[in-house]
């Protein structure tokens, strides 16, 4: 069995590569760390004219109608330059959660637009520092006004439109569905909040009898988060793999040209190691997201478990590089003119990005229980 990329899916990933090593190097990074810019919009403009944004929007709403695995590609190289863009929000989530739920008037109206980058998209879930459930979920809708607040929005700042999981009233899972909101309408207010990683920007953002629109089917809206988060917990972890991946070549990089007590460091041992550890967490993490990949491009039955198992070990394999990239260093690595700090900050979010990895191992366990009772 064959679990490579195909030639065409390797193409892309040159030409994103390439894309991002012109025009997104890490000076681009620092310059959106250091300035009042909430994303990279020149990054932004020219992904968006090599379509990446339509990449798996099907082909009758203005997409390209490709698959999760061209996604995985781009993903992965996104995540090895850190770029300052809102793709995750726009297209794991916003993108993703259109197709899954949005009735045909909807994707009508969106989708066209997030192919062609006329419009940004968030999803608007968590509400603070306690896990998004059925039963913490406080913001409402009700006869097509949305009241509540979300803390904190990805690109919620940014954002032109948010699919928001709200609470309807049933009961149990039933409580919740998905709704979808114009963040340029009336009721709305966004304010911008600070987080360890600025060069990926968050809101806090109130509703107050915003106009809504229901999406799917009332009380679906858990299940339906739960699909887009699968999928979405893969591409991230693609992401994530791409910055563990960078961060250890900056590792090694610098373990072969600094010198310490009249040799280079990487000649010694404890050095060694800490580079050693790092490849094996990354390629026990890139395993796990191959076969996210295909269970998600092949919509297979072992997707709930294979996301959660690329979810974690991808959010560990980032979180132990981008650290002992830091260590490595020594003490440049603590400073602010120092690069390392961007993988750290992005390994950070990352790892909170779709709920803390605690969230996603009690996810595996339940899932593998379910399976195995079944």
């Amino acid at each position: 069995m064959n679990f490579d990329f195909s030639d065409d899916q390797k193409l892309l990933k040159e030409q994103v590569r390439k894309f991002l090593s012109d025009k997104c190097g890490l000076d681009r990074v620092r310059k959106v760390l250091d300035g009042d810019e909430p994303f990279a919009k020149d990054v932004w403009d020219g992904l968006v004219e090599m379509g990446l944004t339509g990449t798996a929007i099907p082909e009758e709403y203005g997409g390209l109608g490709l698959g999760a695995l061209e996604l995985c590609v781009i993903a992965e190289e996104l995540g090895r330059a850190a770029a300052p863009v809102p793709f995750s929000s726009s297209v794991y989530l916003a993108s993703e959660a259109l197709i899954v739920a949005g009735t045909e008037a909807q994707k009508q109206a969106w989708l066209p637009k997030l192919a062609s980058g006329e419009v940004i998209g968030t999803f608007a879930m968590s509400e603070g520092p306690t896990a998004a459930s059925p039963r913490t979920v406080q913001t409402s809708l009700a006869d097509g006004k949305l009241n509540g607040v979300k803390i904190p929005v990805p690109d919620g700042d940014i954002a032109d439109f948010a699919v928001v999981l709200v609470n309807t009233g049933g009961k149990g899972d039933r409580a919740l569905s998905l709704a979808l909101v114009d963040l340029k309408g009336a009721g709305v207010t966004r304010e911008a909040i600070k987080t360890i990683d600025p060069t990926r920007s968050h809101a806090t953002i109130t509703f107050k009898d915003a106009p809504a629109e229901l999406m799917g089917t009332e009380g679906e809206g858990w299940s339906y988060t739960g699909t887009v988060f699968d999928s979405a917990a893969v591409l991230m972890a693609f992401e994530q793999v791409g910055g563990a991946e960078t961060a250890m070549w900056m590792a090694r990089d610098y373990a072969l040209e600094r010198y310490a007590f009249g040799r280079l460091i990487g000649s010694y041992q404890a050095v060694k190691h800490k580079i050693a550890d790092m490849y094996v967490k990354l390629e026990l993490a890139r395993s796990n997201c191959y076969f996210g990949a295909m269970m998600l491009n092949d919509k297979g039955a072992e997707l709930p478990e294979a996301a959660a198992a690329a979810r974690i070990s991808a959010t560990e394999a980032y979180r132990f590089a981008a650290q002992e990239n830091i260590q490595v260093h020594g003490g440049i690595g603590y400073t602010w003119e120092a690069d390392t700090q961007f993988y750290f900050r992005r390994s950070k979010l990352l790892a909170l990005a779709l709920g803390s990895a605690l969230e996603w191992k009690d996810k595996l366990v339940a899932r593998l229980e379910a399976r195995n009772a079944a």
